[in-house]
């Protein structure tokens, strides 16, 4: 298990800041098939995560990877076009490392996004979810080890996992759209298989509205860095056992194109209130 300390995170700002002047305000974690919103930011300076101290390397289809800094709406942001996994070797705690770098850039709200699959049948595929809680299933947590009291408490409440005042703003935002959006628990395994069809029944009776293999991690480490979160899942396909057929990573990507216009439409007018 990699230890992430203080020094780290400060030589990836250090080159980072080094590369732009920006102090961003809000963070983006963009999931498979989102990183569209990054052809909006003006100003923006792209920076290679293989040239960032201690940044790894995402390998996934659809995560691009590149750090983009640069201005939304004139709100000045910091945005991964791709994100890690724990199904890719990482550790919990590198995952979410660039979560304690954006801290350090100055960041003090969240958005992350992610591709999932629908649990609750009352989804259907195209429908976005705002997240009201998770369940962590990886059984892996990025705060395990000693803890640093200057990054964070050691022991992190998470009654507000996602701050309610960020998914009322989101839900107020798409009615004014007249957009139709879903609220739910986001069920986060540790993957890269699909689920099983026992295993999302296991998951609708936890009460799992949503199911994918990202977002827990950067969620923990960035409520115990004092950051305010806005969850937003994608439903880029019905869970196995729902309907009669296979899962596939294409099926995600077509599905996450088919509701970018309207993605995009929505987190635009929510990243200024944020």
């Amino acid at each position: 298990m990699t230890t992430i300390n203080q020094e780290m995170i400060k030589e990836a700002v250090a080159y980072i800041r080094s590369q732009s002047d920006l102090t961003p305000e809000v963070g983006l974690i963009l999931g498979s098939g989102l990183g569209v919103l990054a052809d909006l930011v003006e100003e923006g300076v792209s920076i290679a995560y293989n040239s960032i101290p201690h940044f790894p390397v995402s390998t996934v289809e659809g995560h691009d990877g590149e750090l983009l800094l640069g201005k939304v709406q004139g709100r000045p942001v910091v945005m991964m076009k791709g994100r890690f996994h724990m199904y890719e070797g990482y550790g919990p705690e590198v995952t979410a490392f660039p979560v304690r770098v954006m801290k350090e850039l100055g960041v003090s709200s969240l958005l992350v996004t992610n591709a999932a699959g629908g649990v609750n049948t009352a989804y259907e595929p195209g429908d976005l979810m705002v997240l009201s809680d998770h369940l962590n299933m990886t059984g892996r947590n990025p705060l395990i080890g000693p803890n640093d009291s200057a990054l964070g408490v050691r022991f992190p409440d998470m009654s507000e996992a996602y701050s309610r005042r960020l998914r009322q703003i989101f839900k107020d935002t798409a009615a004014q759209q007249g957009l139709k959006v879903q609220e739910g628990v986001y069920a986060g395994l540790l993957g890269p298989t699909y689920e099983t069809p026992a295993e999302i029944v296991m998951l609708r009776t936890l009460g799992a509205d949503a199911v994918g293999m990202s977002t827990v991690s950067e969620t923990i480490v960035a409520r115990h860095a004092g950051i305010e979160v806005l969850g937003i899942s994608c439903i880029t396909n019905m869970a196995a056992g729902i309907l009669d057929q296979p899962l596939s990573h294409d099926e995600v990507m077509e599905t996450a194109d088919r509701v970018r216009d309207q993605f995009l439409k929505l987190v635009l007018a929510v990243i200024p209130q944020m």
